[in-house]
């Protein structure tokens, strides 16, 4: 195994919350809220399949972390990491254990799809689920990693925005509105400045590993404007959602797009954003401001807080335009 121990004077984890890295939590659930909102506007919205739902996103999100702990750290790309430490880096956990605890965590989310599956109808979903599956471990696994390509970012816009988003209301609603596609672009760029300000944070270490991510490529300088994008567009998109979802997304089609009037809608659609605005401006200030390694933390913290709360108000807004 590479890296170095705690006797080493290496990282040393403290525990296993630290390596399922909670701060990034709020992306797996926050697509599922947001598609679950979009069933309720419809009129199918299901508690046991949101929750299904929320189940296995849950689960790749921490077997990807594991994941990545594990290859990173028999790679060597964490031994001079700047960010949290991690258990295979340190020494405390053999990486086989680490492994087996991330395939675990697969093969809960398989079984957690599964019975999503058997609700739903939609088999074909099982060809999604293994991609998604795949995405997670190769991530950083396997001889050619993405993620050392510089591709992390598509595949996690494409499974913890586009395809958690839409198939959370799929497997409810057995369809999909277009409306609902602009917000679902807009948790995915936001699930993807979890990442971008993960890697700045490791811009320095990772080219010394092979480790090519966005923000190296990018540069450090590209890298804080494209995070600081990421959390601003989606504001916009999440307002087209909003208008468009009032003109066709109405449980009750013949009333025009609901009771709410456009004026009214225009209101809320302009309302939302800004009450995310200062979650927007937390999680900014210190990748504005020049801050580097560790004090980088607390944007990666509030830019999950802030997709959790995009997820919610999205949702809630979504519902009530439509009612």
């Amino acid at each position: 195994m590479s890296g170095k121990t705690a006797q080493d004077g290496g990282p040393r984890a403290t525990s296993w919350a630290e390596v399922v890295r909670l701060r990034t939590l709020p992306a797996a659930v926050a697509p599922v809220i947001l598609g679950s909102g979009a069933a309720a506007a419809t009129g199918d919205l299901s508690g046991v399949r949101s929750l299904l739902a929320a189940g296995v996103a849950l689960a790749l999100q921490v077997g990807c972390n594991l994941a990545n702990d594990y290859s990173d750290g028999v790679r060597g790309t964490d031994d001079e990491r700047t960010g949290p430490p991690r258990l295979t880096a340190s020494g405390q956990v053999a990486p086989r254990t680490v492994k087996l605890a991330a395939f675990g965590c697969f093969g809960l989310g398989a079984l957690l799809g599964l019975g999503l599956l058997v609700l739903s109808g939609q088999w074909w979903l099982l060809v999604v689920g293994a991609a998604a599956i795949a995405a997670a471990w190769f991530y950083t696994g396997g001889s050619r990693p993405y993620g050392y390509a510089g591709l992390g970012e598509l595949f996690v816009f494409i499974f913890f925005g586009l395809v958690a988003t839409a198939g959370t209301t799929y497997v409810q609603a057995d369809t999909v509105p277009g409306w609902l596609w602009p917000s679902a672009c807009g948790i995915g760029l936001l699930a993807c400045s979890l990442l971008m300000v993960n890697n700045l944070r490791d811009i320095d270490t990772d080219p010394d590993h092979g480790k090519m991510t966005l923000a190296v490529r990018l540069g450090e300088r590209g890298a804080r404007r494209a995070f600081s994008a990421m959390l601003y567009l989606p504001l916009l998109l999440g307002a087209v959602a909003l208008v468009w979802a009032r003109e066709t997304g109405s449980a009750s089609p013949a009333d025009g797009g609901g009771h709410v009037s456009p004026l009214l809608t225009l209101v809320i659609a302009l309302t939302v954003p800004f009450l995310l605005l200062p979650l927007v401006r937390r999680a900014t200030a210190p990748v504005r401001a020049g801050a580097r390694g560790r004090d980088l933390i607390g944007s990666l913290r509030e830019a999950g807080l802030l997709e959790l709360a995009y997820g919610i108000v999205f949702a809630a807004a979504t519902v009530i335009i439509t009612l």
